[in-house]
């Protein structure tokens, strides 16, 4: 059976197929249906606190992992994605990387700060909320990056993934929402940031231990995501609102953070714009940024930071956000590689094959290799 190949076949499969069939399966278990009800209490399923038998509370390892597994899965994620973050990168490759990963932070961070004064920023127009704007337009989709400027780019492109992996995770969301008056404790980003440092300490003093650690960026996430999706209610993706929101954050993140990404690099000399429209996506991997700011909102308002109800504003925006960001991965992952393909086409008609590096002589010229 090609299980893994048909998921694959969808955009985001690995993460979204998951999400959607968690999210099914609680709310097949909020239906409440009395044949399953009395089939699980026949097995002798513990009662929720509300009195009722669910498929997804029956307890031990299964509970554990599939209802509430979501953040430690993340955690291990970030761990493994940490340990891939090379910091021996080539000159070019380095240049490229952080020109992509400033001018897509600042552009979901512009975009971010526009929205929040227009807009509510926990649910304005859609039901968008300033998390889901920039954590959908912060963090990048580090393999179809790689995958589309391994086809249609040059060497110095596809290794600026390695800088690039530096947005994954919910880092880039959180120092944005500090720098918009959230009052996050240092802890609270420590919390967020140490499972990334110690990956990326141990990534690189040991290559056999980054070696070893990189199945570790995808194996988690159908994991986490179907965690993701035991929390949510299955009539959030037929929600029109949500849906028009993910469009619309979809569109907004390839047309905005592709065209911030292509003017930067006019700015900065560069004549192939292969690479800013590879990175013009939403990460899988995004969908788990809102559980882990209302995880550092919960930290903030312990440490009397944050305020219960700012904790617990963050907290009722989870499910939405992450509805709306997977509605945006899929959309990216269409939109993306067709913006590479029109942009591939377009540089070839003014004499540009992106796939050609451009290095400098000894003599300060520039050539092709």
């Amino acid at each position: 059976m090609k299980i893994k190949q048909t998921i694959e076949k969808v955009p985001g499969g690995l993460m979204v197929v998951p999400l959607m069939f968690g999210a099914l399966l609680n709310t097949i278990d909020q239906m409440h249906l009395p044949f399953i009800m009395d089939f699980l209490k026949s097995l002798g399923v513990a009662q929720t606190p509300e009195g009722n038998y669910e498929l997804l509370r029956i307890g031990g390892f299964s509970e554990a992992l599939f209802k509430n597994g979501a953040l430690v899965l993340i955690a291990l994620f970030l761990f493994c994605a940490g340990s891939q973050m090379n910091l021996r990168v080539g000159g070019t490759a380095l240049k490229k990387g952080a020109l992509l990963t400033t001018s897509k932070y600042l552009t979901g961070l512009g975009i971010g700060i526009l929205f929040g004064y227009l807009f509510d920023p926990m649910a304005g127009l859609f039901g968008l909320s300033t998390v889901a704007i920039i954590a959908a337009m912060t963090n990048g989709n580090g393999g179809m990056y790689a995958a589309l400027t391994g086809q249609y780019g040059n060497r110095s492109d596809v290794g600026a993934v390695a800088v690039l992996s530096l947005n994954d995770g919910p880092f880039f969301t959180l120092m944005s929402l500090g720098l918009l008056g959230s009052k996050f404790p240092v802890i609270a980003f420590i919390a967020v940031l140490l499972p990334i440092g110690i990956g990326m300490l141990l990534g690189n003093l040991d290559p056999e231990i980054r070696d070893f650690l990189k199945p570790g960026e995808i194996l988690p996430v159908p994991f986490f995501a179907f965690a993701l999706g035991a929390g949510m209610n299955f009539a959030n993706f037929f929600n029109p609102s949500v849906v028009a929101a993910g469009l619309t954050l979809g569109i907004l993140t390839t047309i905005l953070t592709g065209a911030a990404g292509m003017l930067v690099f006019k700015l900065f000399k560069e004549k192939s714009m292969i690479a800013p429209w590879a990175e013009a996506s939403t990460a899988g991997n995004a969908v788990g940024t809102p559980a882990a700011i209302a995880a550092a909102a919960a930290v903030a308002a312990s440490s009397g930071m944050m305020s219960e109800a700012e904790a617990a504003g963050y907290a009722a925006i989870v499910n939405i956000a992450t509805a709306q960001i997977s509605i945006a991965v899929l959309t990216t992952a269409i939109l993306c590689p067709l913006a590479v393909i029109l942009i591939d086409k377009y540089q070839k008609r003014k004499g540009i094959d992106g796939k050609h590096e451009v290095v400098n002589t000894n003599q300060g010229a520039q050539k092709t290799a």
